[in-house]
């Protein structure tokens, strides 16, 4: 079952020709040349693909998640977070599946403390939840 959302943005892209294509959104900001890797049967190439793409989106956005729960609970979330993020793709029965991991970095925030933000991140960032039951993510502490 889906929850409605009353969207406080929504952003729009557009792609053509599949992995071989390009893609773009519509105020101009990101334009991509597409590659499918060699891995998936592809040339390689000097573009991107949608699970690079999807893997800076995840972790751009758990980083603010992040940020949400540490303001909310009065937790001081560092300036230079990062999250090292992994997006791997295989085949699972009747098509193709994704696995993600997630490796977050909060330099100076004590191992207890930090635990405690990204189970609560996890909890409320957007990618996490339409992820949730559909596809392995794995949290891990740098």
């Amino acid at each position: 079952m889906t929850t409605k959302i009353n969207a406080l943005y929504t952003a729009h892209a557009r792609a053509t020709g599949g992995r071989e294509g390009t893609g773009s959104t519509d105020d101009g900001r990101v334009s991509v040349k597409l590659s499918t890797p060699k891995e998936l049967g592809g040339a390689g190439g000097e573009g991107t693909n949608p699970e690079q793409l999807f893997g800076i989106g995840y972790a751009a956005c758990f980083i603010g998640a992040l940020k949400f729960v540490g303001g909310r609970d009065k937790v001081s979330v560092p300036a230079d977070t990062a999250i090292d993020s992994s997006v791997g793709i295989g085949q699972i029965p009747g098509g193709f599946g994704l696995e993600v991991t997630l490796k977050i970095s909060l330099p100076g925030v004590e191992a207890e403390v930090a635990d405690r933000l990204i189970a609560e991140a996890h909890k409320v960032c957007p990618y996490s939840n339409a992820t949730r039951g559909n596809i392995e993510v794995t949290l891990t502490r740098a």
